[in-house]
């Protein structure tokens, strides 16, 4: 129950940088179910920071909840937009208001930074997710493919 509380209020989103690398990829890995080494994984990282990327902790009384990353963009169909990406929450903060906190924080800041649209791409797999989506007004707009070169 103390959890529960904690979660009601204010929750605290944080900037992550490359360095803070081995604070948040553990929760991207989890998410990811450990399907990526994790050398190529800062690796990968570590070029993203390079371009328009943005890590987020969500932080509850200063403990490291989830994690969500950002990019920016505009795009001919939407605009400047806000791409939410690798949104992870822990599985002990999960169902209790903090992903709809984290998701109102991404709005206002997206605003913030004069974008138009929010955009997302989700596992075909998660349910959950689809439907925490669905109940944020996300629209299924088509299909993600992806194809190894």
């Amino acid at each position: 129950m103390l959890l529960k509380l904690a979660i009601m209020s204010k929750i605290t989103v944080t900037r992550l940088y490359k360095e803070d690398i081995n604070t948040f990829l553990p929760l991207v890995q989890e998410l990811m179910e450990h399907s990526v080494a994790e050398d190529l994984l800062k690796a990968r990282f570590a070029e993203m920071f390079e371009h328009r990327y943005q890590c987020r902790g969500i932080y509850v009384e200063g403990e490291l909840a989830g994690v969500f990353g950002l990019w920016f963009a505009v795009r001919h169909y939407a605009g400047k937009t806000c791409e939410v990406d690798h949104v992870y929450i822990k599985p002990e903060y999960r169902n209790q208001g903090l992903g709809k906190q984290a998701f109102q924080w991404i709005y206002d800041y997206a605003r913030e930074q004069g974008c138009e649209t929010s955009e997302l791409n989700a596992y075909v797999h998660n349910f959950p997710s689809h439907k925490f989506y669905m109940n944020e007004n996300y629209v299924i707009k088509g299909y993600h493919f992806l194809k190894k070169l």
